[in-house]
């Protein structure tokens, strides 16, 4: 039954049917063959109790927030000051690229959206200045990844659903190994264009001044960041709520910014509802299907396999890396996170790991999921931004930053404290 479910969710998606309704489709087909009782009858009840999930509001919410910050030029004036603060390094707007996704994701909770954003900002830099396209562009998709790790990530909202813990947890656990992957990043930026300094592009020069004036063009993000986390632990705002006043505030600084038009909100409602309508599929799509497991004995058939092994922590650990690496190859982000976690979280946590951490490593390794061919979304996001060239571009120049997302599991694995510290001590 294991080899059969694997055939056929490669065989679905690897003939374009959309994920959502491969997920389903695989529900169905896994019903009538191993099901001793009609399973797929409750496939409105189960959609009806995934919709009303009340974290799960917080996704659109999530949503048209990055969408007001890009529609209203707030991010193209964050990556301009990002760009005259950064520059100076070896790499020069790459580590802007690194820095403004950062920032960004501070405030959208989308991978999506941050690369997109920052993306469509920077690309027209590549050619202007002189930079080595293939690393540019994978800076750009790498940094897109830490739109669902540095809160508030709507892949952590995901998982805390999946595995009944502690969102807020979440989002604090998630604050150092973000800024650390940023660093890390920076780090592969600096290695690359200290070994061929050519890569690097003309040096950008600004002065103390220039520098000083454009700071107020980072205040934005950070108000909205401040809003929204903010608010959570002062004890005033669940999750959801605190998406609710993260739109609000977007809202009026883009009137401040006057911005704030007709069209500019018609173009956010409509972004907004096909990024959410598309989401929504899949996890009731994955929920139907997590329910068919279930229901059939798959899930415990899986886990009792893995769990038979007899290995050491470490070594299923290194198991679970190799899972997601390989797994990253063929599915969409969103849709491995729905599937997988009701199967590895539980393993997880029978070996003793900490839900929070364990939670803090998966989101890691989806995020090298997300840039990962074939199927990396963030890849796809960035070659789409480009008027001409070949996908090959951004997939290599993507693999440095994989890599340095391994390095921060390895990090993470020595050193759990740094995931553990902050919900700890405010938590």
């Amino acid at each position: 039954m294991i080899s059969t479910f694997m055939i056929l969710l490669l065989v679905l998606l690897g003939i374009s049917i959309p994920v959502g309704a491969a997920l389903g489709l695989l529900g169905l087909v896994l019903d009538s063959a191993y099901s001793m009782l009609p399973l797929s009858r409750a496939i409105g009840e189960v959609a009806w109790a995934t919709s009303i999930e009340f974290l799960l509001v917080a996704i659109p919410l999530f949503v048209m927030l990055g969408e007001i910050l890009l529609r209203s030029g707030l991010a193209e004036r964050m990556y301009n000051a990002m760009s005259l603060w950064l520059s100076w390094l070896p790499g020069g707007l790459m580590h802007a690229n690194i820095g403004a996704s950062a920032l960004f994701a501070a405030t959208s909770g989308s991978s999506v959206a941050t690369a997109a954003t920052v993306g469509t900002v920077a690309i027209p830099q590549i050619k202007k200045q002189g930079y080595n396209e293939s690393l540019f562009l994978g800076s750009l998709a790498a940094g897109g990844t830490l739109g669902i790790l540095i809160p508030p990530s709507i892949n952590l909202i995901i998982y805390g659903v999946l595995t009944n813990t502690s969102v807020p947890r979440l989002y604090l656990a998630g604050i150092i190994p973000g800024l650390l992957m940023a660093i890390l990043f920076m780090l592969a930026i600096v290695l690359a264009c200290t070994f061929k300094p050519a890569w690097g592009g003309r040096t950008i020069k600004a002065s103390w001044s220039q520098r000083l004036t454009s700071l107020i063009d980072l205040l934005p993000p950070l108000f909205i960041f401040l809003l929204v986390v903010g608010s959570i632990y002062a004890g005033v705002a669940t999750p959801t709520e605190a998406a609710a006043l993260g739109v609000t505030g977007a809202l009026i600084l883009a009137a401040f910014a006057r911005r704030l038009t007709i069209t500019m909100l018609k173009e956010v409602f409509e972004g907004t509802m096909k990024s959410t309508a598309m989401i929504m599929l899949i996890v009731i799509g994955a929920a139907f299907l997590n329910f068919i497991m279930s229901g059939t004995g798959l899930t415990s058939a899986i886990t009792n396999l893995i769990t038979g092994l007899n290995v050491s922590p470490l070594t299923m650990i290194l198991i679970i890396v190799v899972f997601y690496l390989i797994l990253g190859c063929f599915m969409e982000t969103l849709s491995m996170m729905i599937t997988t976690i009701p199967i590895v979280a539980p393993i997880m946590f029978a070996l003793g790991f900490d839900p929070v951490w364990s939670g803090i490593i998966i989101i890691i390794l989806v995020e090298a999921a997300l840039i990962t061919p074939p199927v990396g979304l963030n890849l796809f996001v960035v070659q789409s931004l480009r008027e001409s060239g070949n996908m090959n571009d951004v997939m290599k120049g993507s693999l440095p930053f994989v890599i340095m997302m391994l390095v921060m599991v390895a990090v993470l694995v020595a050193a759990p404290g740094l995931a553990l510290w902050l919900p700890q001590y405010f938590g």
